[in-house]
């Protein structure tokens, strides 16, 4: 697996920083475990943050320490990164901790509940009241319909893939989306597309048919 899609420096900040929500977190962490690149990425910010703090005089506030990182650390490049070599056995588990916790185990223990056109969907709990967080099961071969967003969106691949525009996303692959865009997600053919999705707010779809169903299904 070769993680071609990363998560972005801000989303890597906020997490490093203890600032995200719980849904956020969640899509950033199941990234992380697995993307040896982007944990690399978060150690050095991590190493560097420290850094900071401990030459920050006794005066300065926590808050200034974090704003002084963001701005040293938003031009690191991936490419001046090495790659982390992971030390531990691979796990067979298509989805990864923390993800695998929340949802009570693997695929095989999962219930879907059905949107519709062969695609399933499950809500997950978490105490944030800022997203809202479920997987997606996209047929192989299939779209989702045409969508834009009122917020923003990450969608993080754990098994088949999907094809958005000239894009394609696969395992461990996360894409960040908003009101900026407007698509149509393909799931590739062969295999289902299983994805993490958080929004923070409803999609705006442009299919009316979709619109009028969707306080049903809650997307």
């Amino acid at each position: 697996m070769s993680v071609k899609h990363h998560i972005s420096d801000d989303f890597l900040i906020d997490y490093a920083s203890g600032s995200l929500s719980e849904g956020w977190s969640l899509a950033v962490a199941s990234h992380l475990a697995l993307c040896p690149e982007c944990r690399q990425r978060l150690y050095t910010m991590e190493g560097a943050a420290g850094a900071l703090l401990d030459k920050a005089g006794e005066s300065a506030s926590e808050d200034d320490a974090w704003a002084r990182f963001k701005a040293r650390t938003i031009d690191i490049k991936v490419e001046e990164i090495k790659p982390h070599v992971a030390t531990t056995a691979k796990s067979k588990a298509v989805l990864p901790e923390p993800l695998r916790s929340y949802v009570g185990g693997d695929l095989a223990d999962l219930k879907w509940r059905a949107l519709g056109r062969g695609a399933y969907q499950i809500l997950i709990d978490t105490k944030d009241t800022e997203t809202q967080v479920r997987l997606l099961r996209i047929p192989a071969g299939k779209p989702v319909p045409e969508h834009t967003h009122e917020g923003r969106e990450l969608t993080l691949v754990l098994a088949g893939s999907f094809r958005d525009g000239d894009d394609l996303f696969a395992r461990g692959d996360i894409e960040e989306a908003d009101g900026d865009l407007l698509h149509t997600p393909t799931a590739t053919e062969g295999e289902d597309c299983i994805c993490l999705a958080v929004t923070e707010a409803p999609l705006k779809f442009s299919s009316w048919i979709v619109r009028l169903i969707q306080p049903i299904l809650k997307i």
